[in-house]
């Protein structure tokens, strides 16, 4: 599997461009938190239990959780994307894709049955996988349909997990409000929105004997005390989160303007990256790369182009995609 966010195959393959590489290969935030560097005692010691109860305390607020659901921070997401198959061993499970290609992995790998699924409606597992804003279209299901899928999996044992790595910047498309009740594992990223993927924290959120589960199977100290420490400050600062929201739906906006001023078809936004169509994606891609501009590819979508903010670095992306579109001829998707 192949996924954004590495640029040193770009390196190997174009060298290095005298600006600098411009890295649009995954959805993170251009403008980051401005957190203030941490205590340095938090860089000698083991993480503090205090640290850890202040970040999760920071996260239920910032999440709406209700009292009755539980949450255990991890070292980003993918690590409890690769523990969640032990909650239900040798399940059949349901994935709504396209989508992040690991999900299926990591059932498959330990013995789950999985079943790609086009539309949540047609979901049959035991486990159900759902990505909310969806990672690559931005596809959005309605809290109302997961809140019906919830029930029906509850009568039967079975599990329905949300990972949703992009809902920070539609807070309204979040069930993690619904969490707390057994058959719901709601999976939270903060590295995206608050722009610093290199921190790697995430957090679960469900039911007590489900995240009890996740969070022995993590083992103590899972997450480095600097990520509680910045973490804790992030997610309690919702001015700075409301001001970011309006700030990336203003630059997907424009983002996906730029897009089909050039050409392209813009087949999903999910406010940190947008989803474009074009008959040469492949060429395009290569084009840019000599431009340093580095974007997404999808082997098995040979049409497809993924664009993360160009934040800053507008104009010059602005400038680049124009050349390349020039280059080889202009076209249209």
């Amino acid at each position: 599997m192949h996924h954004g966010g590495d640029i040193g195959p770009a390196k190997s393959a174009y060298g290095e461009p005298a600006e600098g590489w411009l890295d649009l290969s995954t959805g993170i935030n251009p403008l980051a938190y401005p957190f203030q560097m941490p205590d340095p005692a938090c860089w000698r010691r083991l993480p503090q239990v205090e640290a850890e109860r202040r970040v999760l305390q920071a996260a239920r607020s910032a999440y709406g959780l209700a009292d009755r659901a539980d949450i255990c921070a991890a070292p980003g997401t993918q690590s409890l994307i690769q523990i969640l198959p032990r909650l239900r061993p040798g399940a059949s499970v349901s994935v709504v894709g396209p989508t992040y290609t690991e999900h299926a992995a990591t059932w498959r790998a330990e013995g789950a049955t999985v079943m790609p699924v086009p539309a949540l409606a047609e979901a049959s597992g035991d486990v159900v996988v759902v990505v909310n804003p969806n990672n690559p279209d931005g596809r959005i299901v309605a809290p109302t349909e997961i809140a019906g899928l919830v029930r029906g999996l509850q009568a039967r044992n079975g599990l329905l997990v949300v990972d949703e790595a992009f809902a920070d910047v539609d807070p309204g498309v979040s069930v993690a409000a619904m969490a707390g009740e057994p058959g719901l594992v709601v999976l939270r990223s903060f590295g995206k929105f608050y722009g610093l993927g290199g921190v790697r924290l995430g957090f679960a959120v469900g039911h007590g004997a489900d995240i009890d589960r996740l969070r022995r199977w993590l083992g103590p100290w899972a997450t480095s005390g600097p990520a509680l420490e910045i973490g804790a400050v992030a997610l309690s600062d919702q001015a700075w989160a409301q001001t970011a929201r309006a700030e990336l739906r203003r630059q997907s906006a424009a983002l996906a303007g730029l897009l089909v001023a050039q050409g392209f078809s813009v087949l999903g936004n999910a406010g940190l990256f947008v989803l474009s169509g074009h008959k040469r994606a492949g060429d395009l891609h290569a084009a840019l790369a000599r431009r340093g501009i580095w974007v997404r590819l999808f082997e098995r979508h040979p049409t497809w182009l993924r664009f993360g903010l160009p934040g800053p670095a507008f104009a010059r992306f602005a400038g680049g995609l124009a050349a390349a579109v020039h280059e080889l001829g202009g076209g249209s998707s």
